[in-house]
């Protein structure tokens, strides 16, 4: 089974409710870009799900669009038995140009209808035994955000699977004409057809009044209030995160670095090998790094938890046309902002989301852009320094990194256009806007839940495997010295990191232990803390099994390396994080979108921004701080 359909008309959302696969889901198109796989019981069988891309027609106009075609009328055996066409109510007439294409074909058709409310709202009713009638299909309505009449939906399918082929609708014959005006005759025979099928089955209730989207509409999407409006949502956004989070990360820590580090000294000491490497590896490895990550939880999940209540709201479609003004002035393709609003919570399927793209120039540029949205795994850092060098203002800190971002994207955007690619025009934004609605409870603790978990099945393993690898060459020695016995300032780790560290001095953070910490950064971002939090706690021989105040060592670090101004040399530093080399999961997903001549000429382009900035802003920072 297959579902496909427009963008924003719930198809990802009843794929969750049909699998129970709990999949991305996002109010606004371009959610889904590669095909998402379940299963559901119908009947005595199950039967495989596949979410295809958002396409209102079986004419491709990108890579992604591409898929849902070939998926669908495939002629080699892997084409869907049956096909579940996803339409919205609220746009019936657009949704259905989909389903005309399929019923020229004899493949088993189901029409799934949603936003029966909105439809409501606005005046509409649809009938759907009177739709089934003039389709010649199935139509069942159902509500995929409550789990409402996806019983009927599966019964539905069921029948289908056992009818088998459909006969085609009358007069139609298959696209691919190359007469071009025998493809406009049959274009505008389809429109005909669902022209006829929505006035059997669309019924007027009322005059439609100006609803509240429509009201809220002219102050969110307005050309100077919009905008404004969109930086004051986010900076809310960060300012309640690291407020609200703050007293749970603090009792996380203390549980952390008190009885989890003291149970852990113990239990290895229970067991005969206290006092030795194991000792070391197991509190200042696993423990300091793994521990460290883990206090960051609440914030995590806070914040997916506000992303995901805008994005149920529909509030983030009205971030798109905000910001996609903003892209186009500067010559960047309107569809881009998908992908790299993505890029905000991870850069890898952001990178990938740059198929939704119709030329491979615009994928090209779109992918080396990624990189410098700020990623959810640098917000970690991000709220680590913000906390400690302005504890008073650590929201708004944190909202002017995001901020800062923005701006990278648009400036490095700016610039590859104006060289690289001066001739690629650019393509406004063709979005629907959905209403409003009412964010469900249970959809937005689910998809929090799922980026919960994908952040953390993610860094999990890497952050191991990390640890594992900082706590090897912080105990081999690089003069003389045994193995688990040396100081972290006499490692091979600390000496890889001073050969590297004069490059950073004009920034102001020259200091090995701020480099190392970079250099762990590359594989992932998340891993800085874990570095720091093994660094410092092997730096303190004294201490009875506690790593001691992370903070206070960090401070002392930055204020000796930036010669007394620690809280420039931060900004220079985070400034620096944001725009430096992606995560190698991210490279790895760049190599295969855009090949590796592309992306190695993003890092570098990224390292040279990244240095650049820091340092101007650590020079100029510091004659005013």
């Amino acid at each position: 089974m297959a579902l496909a359909g427009a963008p924003n008309v719930g198809k990802s959302t009843l794929f969750n409710a049909l699998t129970g696969a709990r999949r991305t889901v996002g109010n606004w198109p371009g959610t889904t870009v590669e095909v998402g796989r379940g299963a559901v019981a119908v009947g005595p069988q199950t039967v495989a799900v596949v979410d295809l891309p958002g396409a209102y027609s079986l004419d491709p106009m990108s890579p992604d669009e591409q898929l849902t075609r070939d998926l669908l009328l495939a002629t080699d055996g892997s084409a869907p038995d049956v096909v579940v066409v996803v339409a919205s109510a609220a746009h019936l007439a657009r949704s259905l140009y989909l389903v005309a294409q399929l019923r020229e074909t004899s493949r088993p058709v189901v029409v799934a209808l949603t936003m029966e409310d909105v439809a409501a709202r606005r005046g509409q009713r649809v009938d759907a035994a009177a739709l089934t009638a003039a389709l010649g299909c199935p139509v069942v309505a159902l509500d995929p955000r409550r789990r409402s009449g996806t019983e009927r939906l599966v019964t539905a399918v069921e029948h289908a699977l056992h009818c088998g082929p459909l006969v085609p609708r009358p007069g139609a014959r298959p696209a691919g004409d190359e007469d071009p005006e025998a493809d406009l005759r049959l274009a505008d025979e389809r429109f005909g057809w669902v022209e006829q099928a929505v006035t059997a089955a669309v019924h007027e209730t009322g005059a439609r009044a100006r609803t509240w989207s429509d009201r809220i509409d002219r102050v969110a999407t307005a050309p100077v209030v919009g905008p404004l409006l969109f930086l004051a949502v986010m900076w809310a956004v960060f300012q309640v995160t690291t407020t609200v989070a703050a007293p749970l990360q603090d009792a996380l820590d203390a549980l952390v670095t008190g009885p989890v580090s003291s149970g852990a000294s113990w239990l290895v000491g229970a067991v005969g090998l206290g006092a030795t490497p194991v000792e070391g590896f197991v509190v200042d490895g696993l423990v300091a790094g793994v521990g460290m990550l883990l206090t960051f939880v609440p914030l995590m999940a806070l914040m997916f938890l506000l992303l995901a209540v805008l994005e149920d709201s529909g509030y983030m479609a009205r971030a798109a046309v905000v910001t996609d003004r903003l892209m186009r002035r500067i010559g960047l393709p309107g569809r881009a902002f998908l992908p790299l609003v993505v890029g905000f919570g991870c850069n890898v399927p952001a990178v990938a989301a740059t198929r939704i793209l119709p030329t491979v120039r615009q994928r090209v540029l779109t992918a080396l852009l990624v990189p410098f949205t700020s990623c959810s795994a640098r917000l970690t850092v991000y709220v680590l320094l913000a906390r400690t060098f302005f504890p008073e203002h650590a929201g708004t800190v944190v909202f002017a990194m995001y901020l800062a971002s923005i701006v990278l994207v648009v400036l490095v955007g700016l610039a590859l256009r104006s060289t690289l690619w001066r001739s690629m025009g650019a393509e406004p934004l063709v979005i629907d806007l959905p209403p409003y609605q009412r964010p469900t409870v249970r959809l937005s603790l689910s998809v929090m839940w799922l980026r919960l978990q994908g952040f953390l099945r993610t860094a999990s393993g890497i952050i191991v495997v990390t640890v594992v690898a900082v706590w090897l060459l912080q105990s081999l020695p690089a003069g003389g010295g045994s193995f688990g016995e040396v100081p972290v300032e006499d490692s091979v780790y600390a000496s890889i990191s001073r050969t590297v560290a004069p490059a950073l001095d004009p920034a102001g953070f020259g200091q090995w232990e701020s480099v190392s910490a970079l250099v762990v950064g590359f594989v992932a971002k998340e891993a800085v803390i874990s570095s720091w939090a093994q660094t410092y706690a092997l730096a303190e021989p004294s201490s009875a099994r506690s790593p001691g105040a992370l903070g206070d060592q960090l401070t002392a670090t930055f204020d000796a390396s930036s010669g007394g101004h620690g809280a420039v040399a931060v900004l220079a530093f985070m400034v620096f994080l944001l725009a430096y080399t992606p995560c190698v999961a991210t490279l790895a997903a760049q190599r295969r979108e855009i090949g590796t001549r592309w992306t190695v000429f993003g890092v570098l382009v990224q390292l040279v921004v990244a240095w650049t900035l820091a340092v101007v802003v650590f020079q100029v920072g510091r004659v005013f701080w």
